[in-house]
C-alpha cells in the first residue's frame, strides 16, 4: 500500500511520466477516495492533490482526462533484498561487522 512519504512513478498511457513524493493522503467528501498531495521531482519542484479511488493510489490503472494513468511505489533497489534476508537469518538487530562511520566532514578537510 502507498504511504505519506513513498516515492512514486506516475505513468501515463504506459510511458513513466515523473517520479513524486506522496506528501498526504486525506478523505475526500465520498468513501473510499482521498486527496492526494504530491510533490512532482522535476525542475522546478510542483505540488499537486488529485482526487484518487483508494485503488488507484495502489496502482490500478484509471483515466485522467481521456488518458490512461497508474501509479507505481518506488521501492529503493537492494534495501528490501537485505532486510528479507537479515530477518530471516535473526540478524534484524544486530549490527554488520567492521562497520565505521565516516565523517564527510574530515574527508572535506583534508
Amino acid at each position: 500500500m502507498t504511504v505519506v512519504n513513498d516515492i512514486v512513478l506516475i505513468y501515463m498511457e504506459d510511458s513513466p511520466l515523473f517520479f513524486a513524493r506522496v506528501e498526504d493522503i486525506s478523505p475526500d467528501i465520498k468513501a473510499n477516495w482521498y486527496h492526494v498531495k504530491f510533490l512532482i521531482l522535476t525542475v522546478p519542484l510542483q505540488v499537486v492533490t488529485w482526487i484518487l479511488r483508494d485503488s488507484y493510489i495502489d496502482g490500478a490503472e484509471y483515466t485522467m482526462g481521456g488518458k490512461k494513468m497508474r501509479i507505481e511505489k518506488i521501492i529503493c533497489p537492494g534495501i528490501s533484498e537485505k532486510v528479507d534476508t537479515a530477518e530471516k537469518d535473526g540478524q534484524k538487530d544486530r549490527k554488520p561487522k567492521n562497520a565505521k562511520v565516516i565523517s564527510l566532514t574530515d574527508l572535506k578537510n583534508k
